[in-house]
Order: C-alpha cells, then structure tokens, then sequence
C-alpha cells in the first residue's frame, strides 16, 4: 500500500479558514476551541509587522499520515455517504483535510480532540486488522458495519467497545460540523444566509393585518 493519500489534497489557506469559519458557526463543536487556554509566547509591546501577502506562512504543519487520512476518510464516508449529485460524501468535500488542519491546530481544545481522534483510528484499524486481519479502510460492507454498530452508540457499548464508542460520537461530531459548515452542506440542509433580495415587496398582508396596521398609509 503507497504511503500517499489518494484523494486531492485542499489548499492550506482554504483548509484553515474552513476550520475557523466553522469553529464559530458550528457551536458543538467545541465550545473552548480557538485558543482559550493556549499559553501564547511573551512578545515585546509595541506594533507588528505587516503579513509577507507575497509568501504567506501557515500557522502550523499538518500532522495526520497517510494512513490516518485514509482510515478518516472511510470513516467520514460512512458517517456521510453521497446520496446525490448536490448532496456529495464528507471526503468529496474535503472533510479528511477539516480534520488534518482541525487536530493539528496548537490551541488546547484541538489537542485534546487530537488525542481522541489519533488513538481512535488507530483502535479502529486494530479492531479492524483483529477481526479482519485488514486496515479499517480496506473493509467491506458487511465488516465495517459490525465494528460501526459496535461503537454507534455510546450507552448501549460493551464495556471492551466504550473507548471506540467515545471517539466515534467525537469523529461524527467533527464530521457533520466539518460538512454542514461547507457550502454544500449548507445547501443540503436549506440554510439560505444572508442574501440578498433582487425586489422587496413589503411585509405579507396577513402579517400586517395580524399586528393591525394593514390599513396604513404606506
């Protein structure tokens, strides 16, 4: 198996800005991410320099292998399978870079889902090669599904699946919020936004006539 992930990688800058417009649109989340409780260094006072715009810096490295991302890209195309041409899989959007830029991120909050995400899909393609004797995103069907259903639901988990359990409740979590916060995803789900309107004809009749003003002048 090639050490390289397979599917296109996104651009670091659209990658990081999708995790921070996310981060504050999204709020389950995690509601202590972006930097409450990250120690910054000590800077001298006074003013900054402006931003090179010409060879602009990430502010981190991505962190995830390539088997890392395979295994989360199986895993968020379960969660989130395509079911149409307008409504695509988490991975055709990008979600595997969401959760690479998301988990390596310095911030305190990050780092704690960096924890539960890299020691999840490593108990996964364990539970997997165990069972299997096969990486969890070499599975088929029938196999992925029974260690899925193992750990759907936290309450009703054996005793031996509750950490499996616990970081698959965190990988849907980041998964829907990583889809939903996209452009499709809010597509998908009817969110319209702040658009603008092309005519204004007035507040509805029955509204105004509700509150008592259907007989204004205006």
């Amino acid at each position: 198996m090639s050490e390289k992930f397979e599917y296109k990688r996104m651009d670091r800058r659209s990658a990081i800005n999708w995790m921070f417009a996310a981060t504050a649109t999204v709020h389950f989340l995690n509601s202590k991410a972006l930097g409450l409780g990250f120690n910054w260094e000590d800077v001298n006072k006074g003013y900054g320099l402006d931003p090179n715009l010409m060879t602009p810096e990430v502010p981190w490295e991505r962190i995830m292998t390539p088997k890392q991302l395979r295994t989360t890209a199986k895993l968020a195309d379960i969660t989130l399978p395509r079911t149409s041409v307008e409504s695509p899989s988490a991975t055709e959007v990008g979600v595997p870079d969401f959760f690479d830029e998301w988990i390596s991120a310095p911030y305190h909050a990050h780092q704690e889902d960096y924890k539960v995400i890299t020691e999840g899909l490593a108990w996964i393609d364990e539970e997997s090669q165990r069972r299997f004797g096969k990486d969890f995103h070499e599975l088929e069907e029938a196999d992925y599904t029974a260690i899925c259903n193992d750990i759907a639901y936290l309450p009703d988990a054996l005793p031996e699946f509750e950490e499996g359990a616990k970081f698959f409740s965190k990988f849907r979590s980041l998964t829907m919020g990583g889809y939903y916060s996209t452009n499709v995803g809010t597509k998908d789900i009817g969110y319209v936004g702040n658009a603008a309107l092309l005519t204004f004809g007035g507040p509805p009749r029955e509204v105004l006539k509700r509150l008592g003003i259907d007989k204004a002048p205006w």
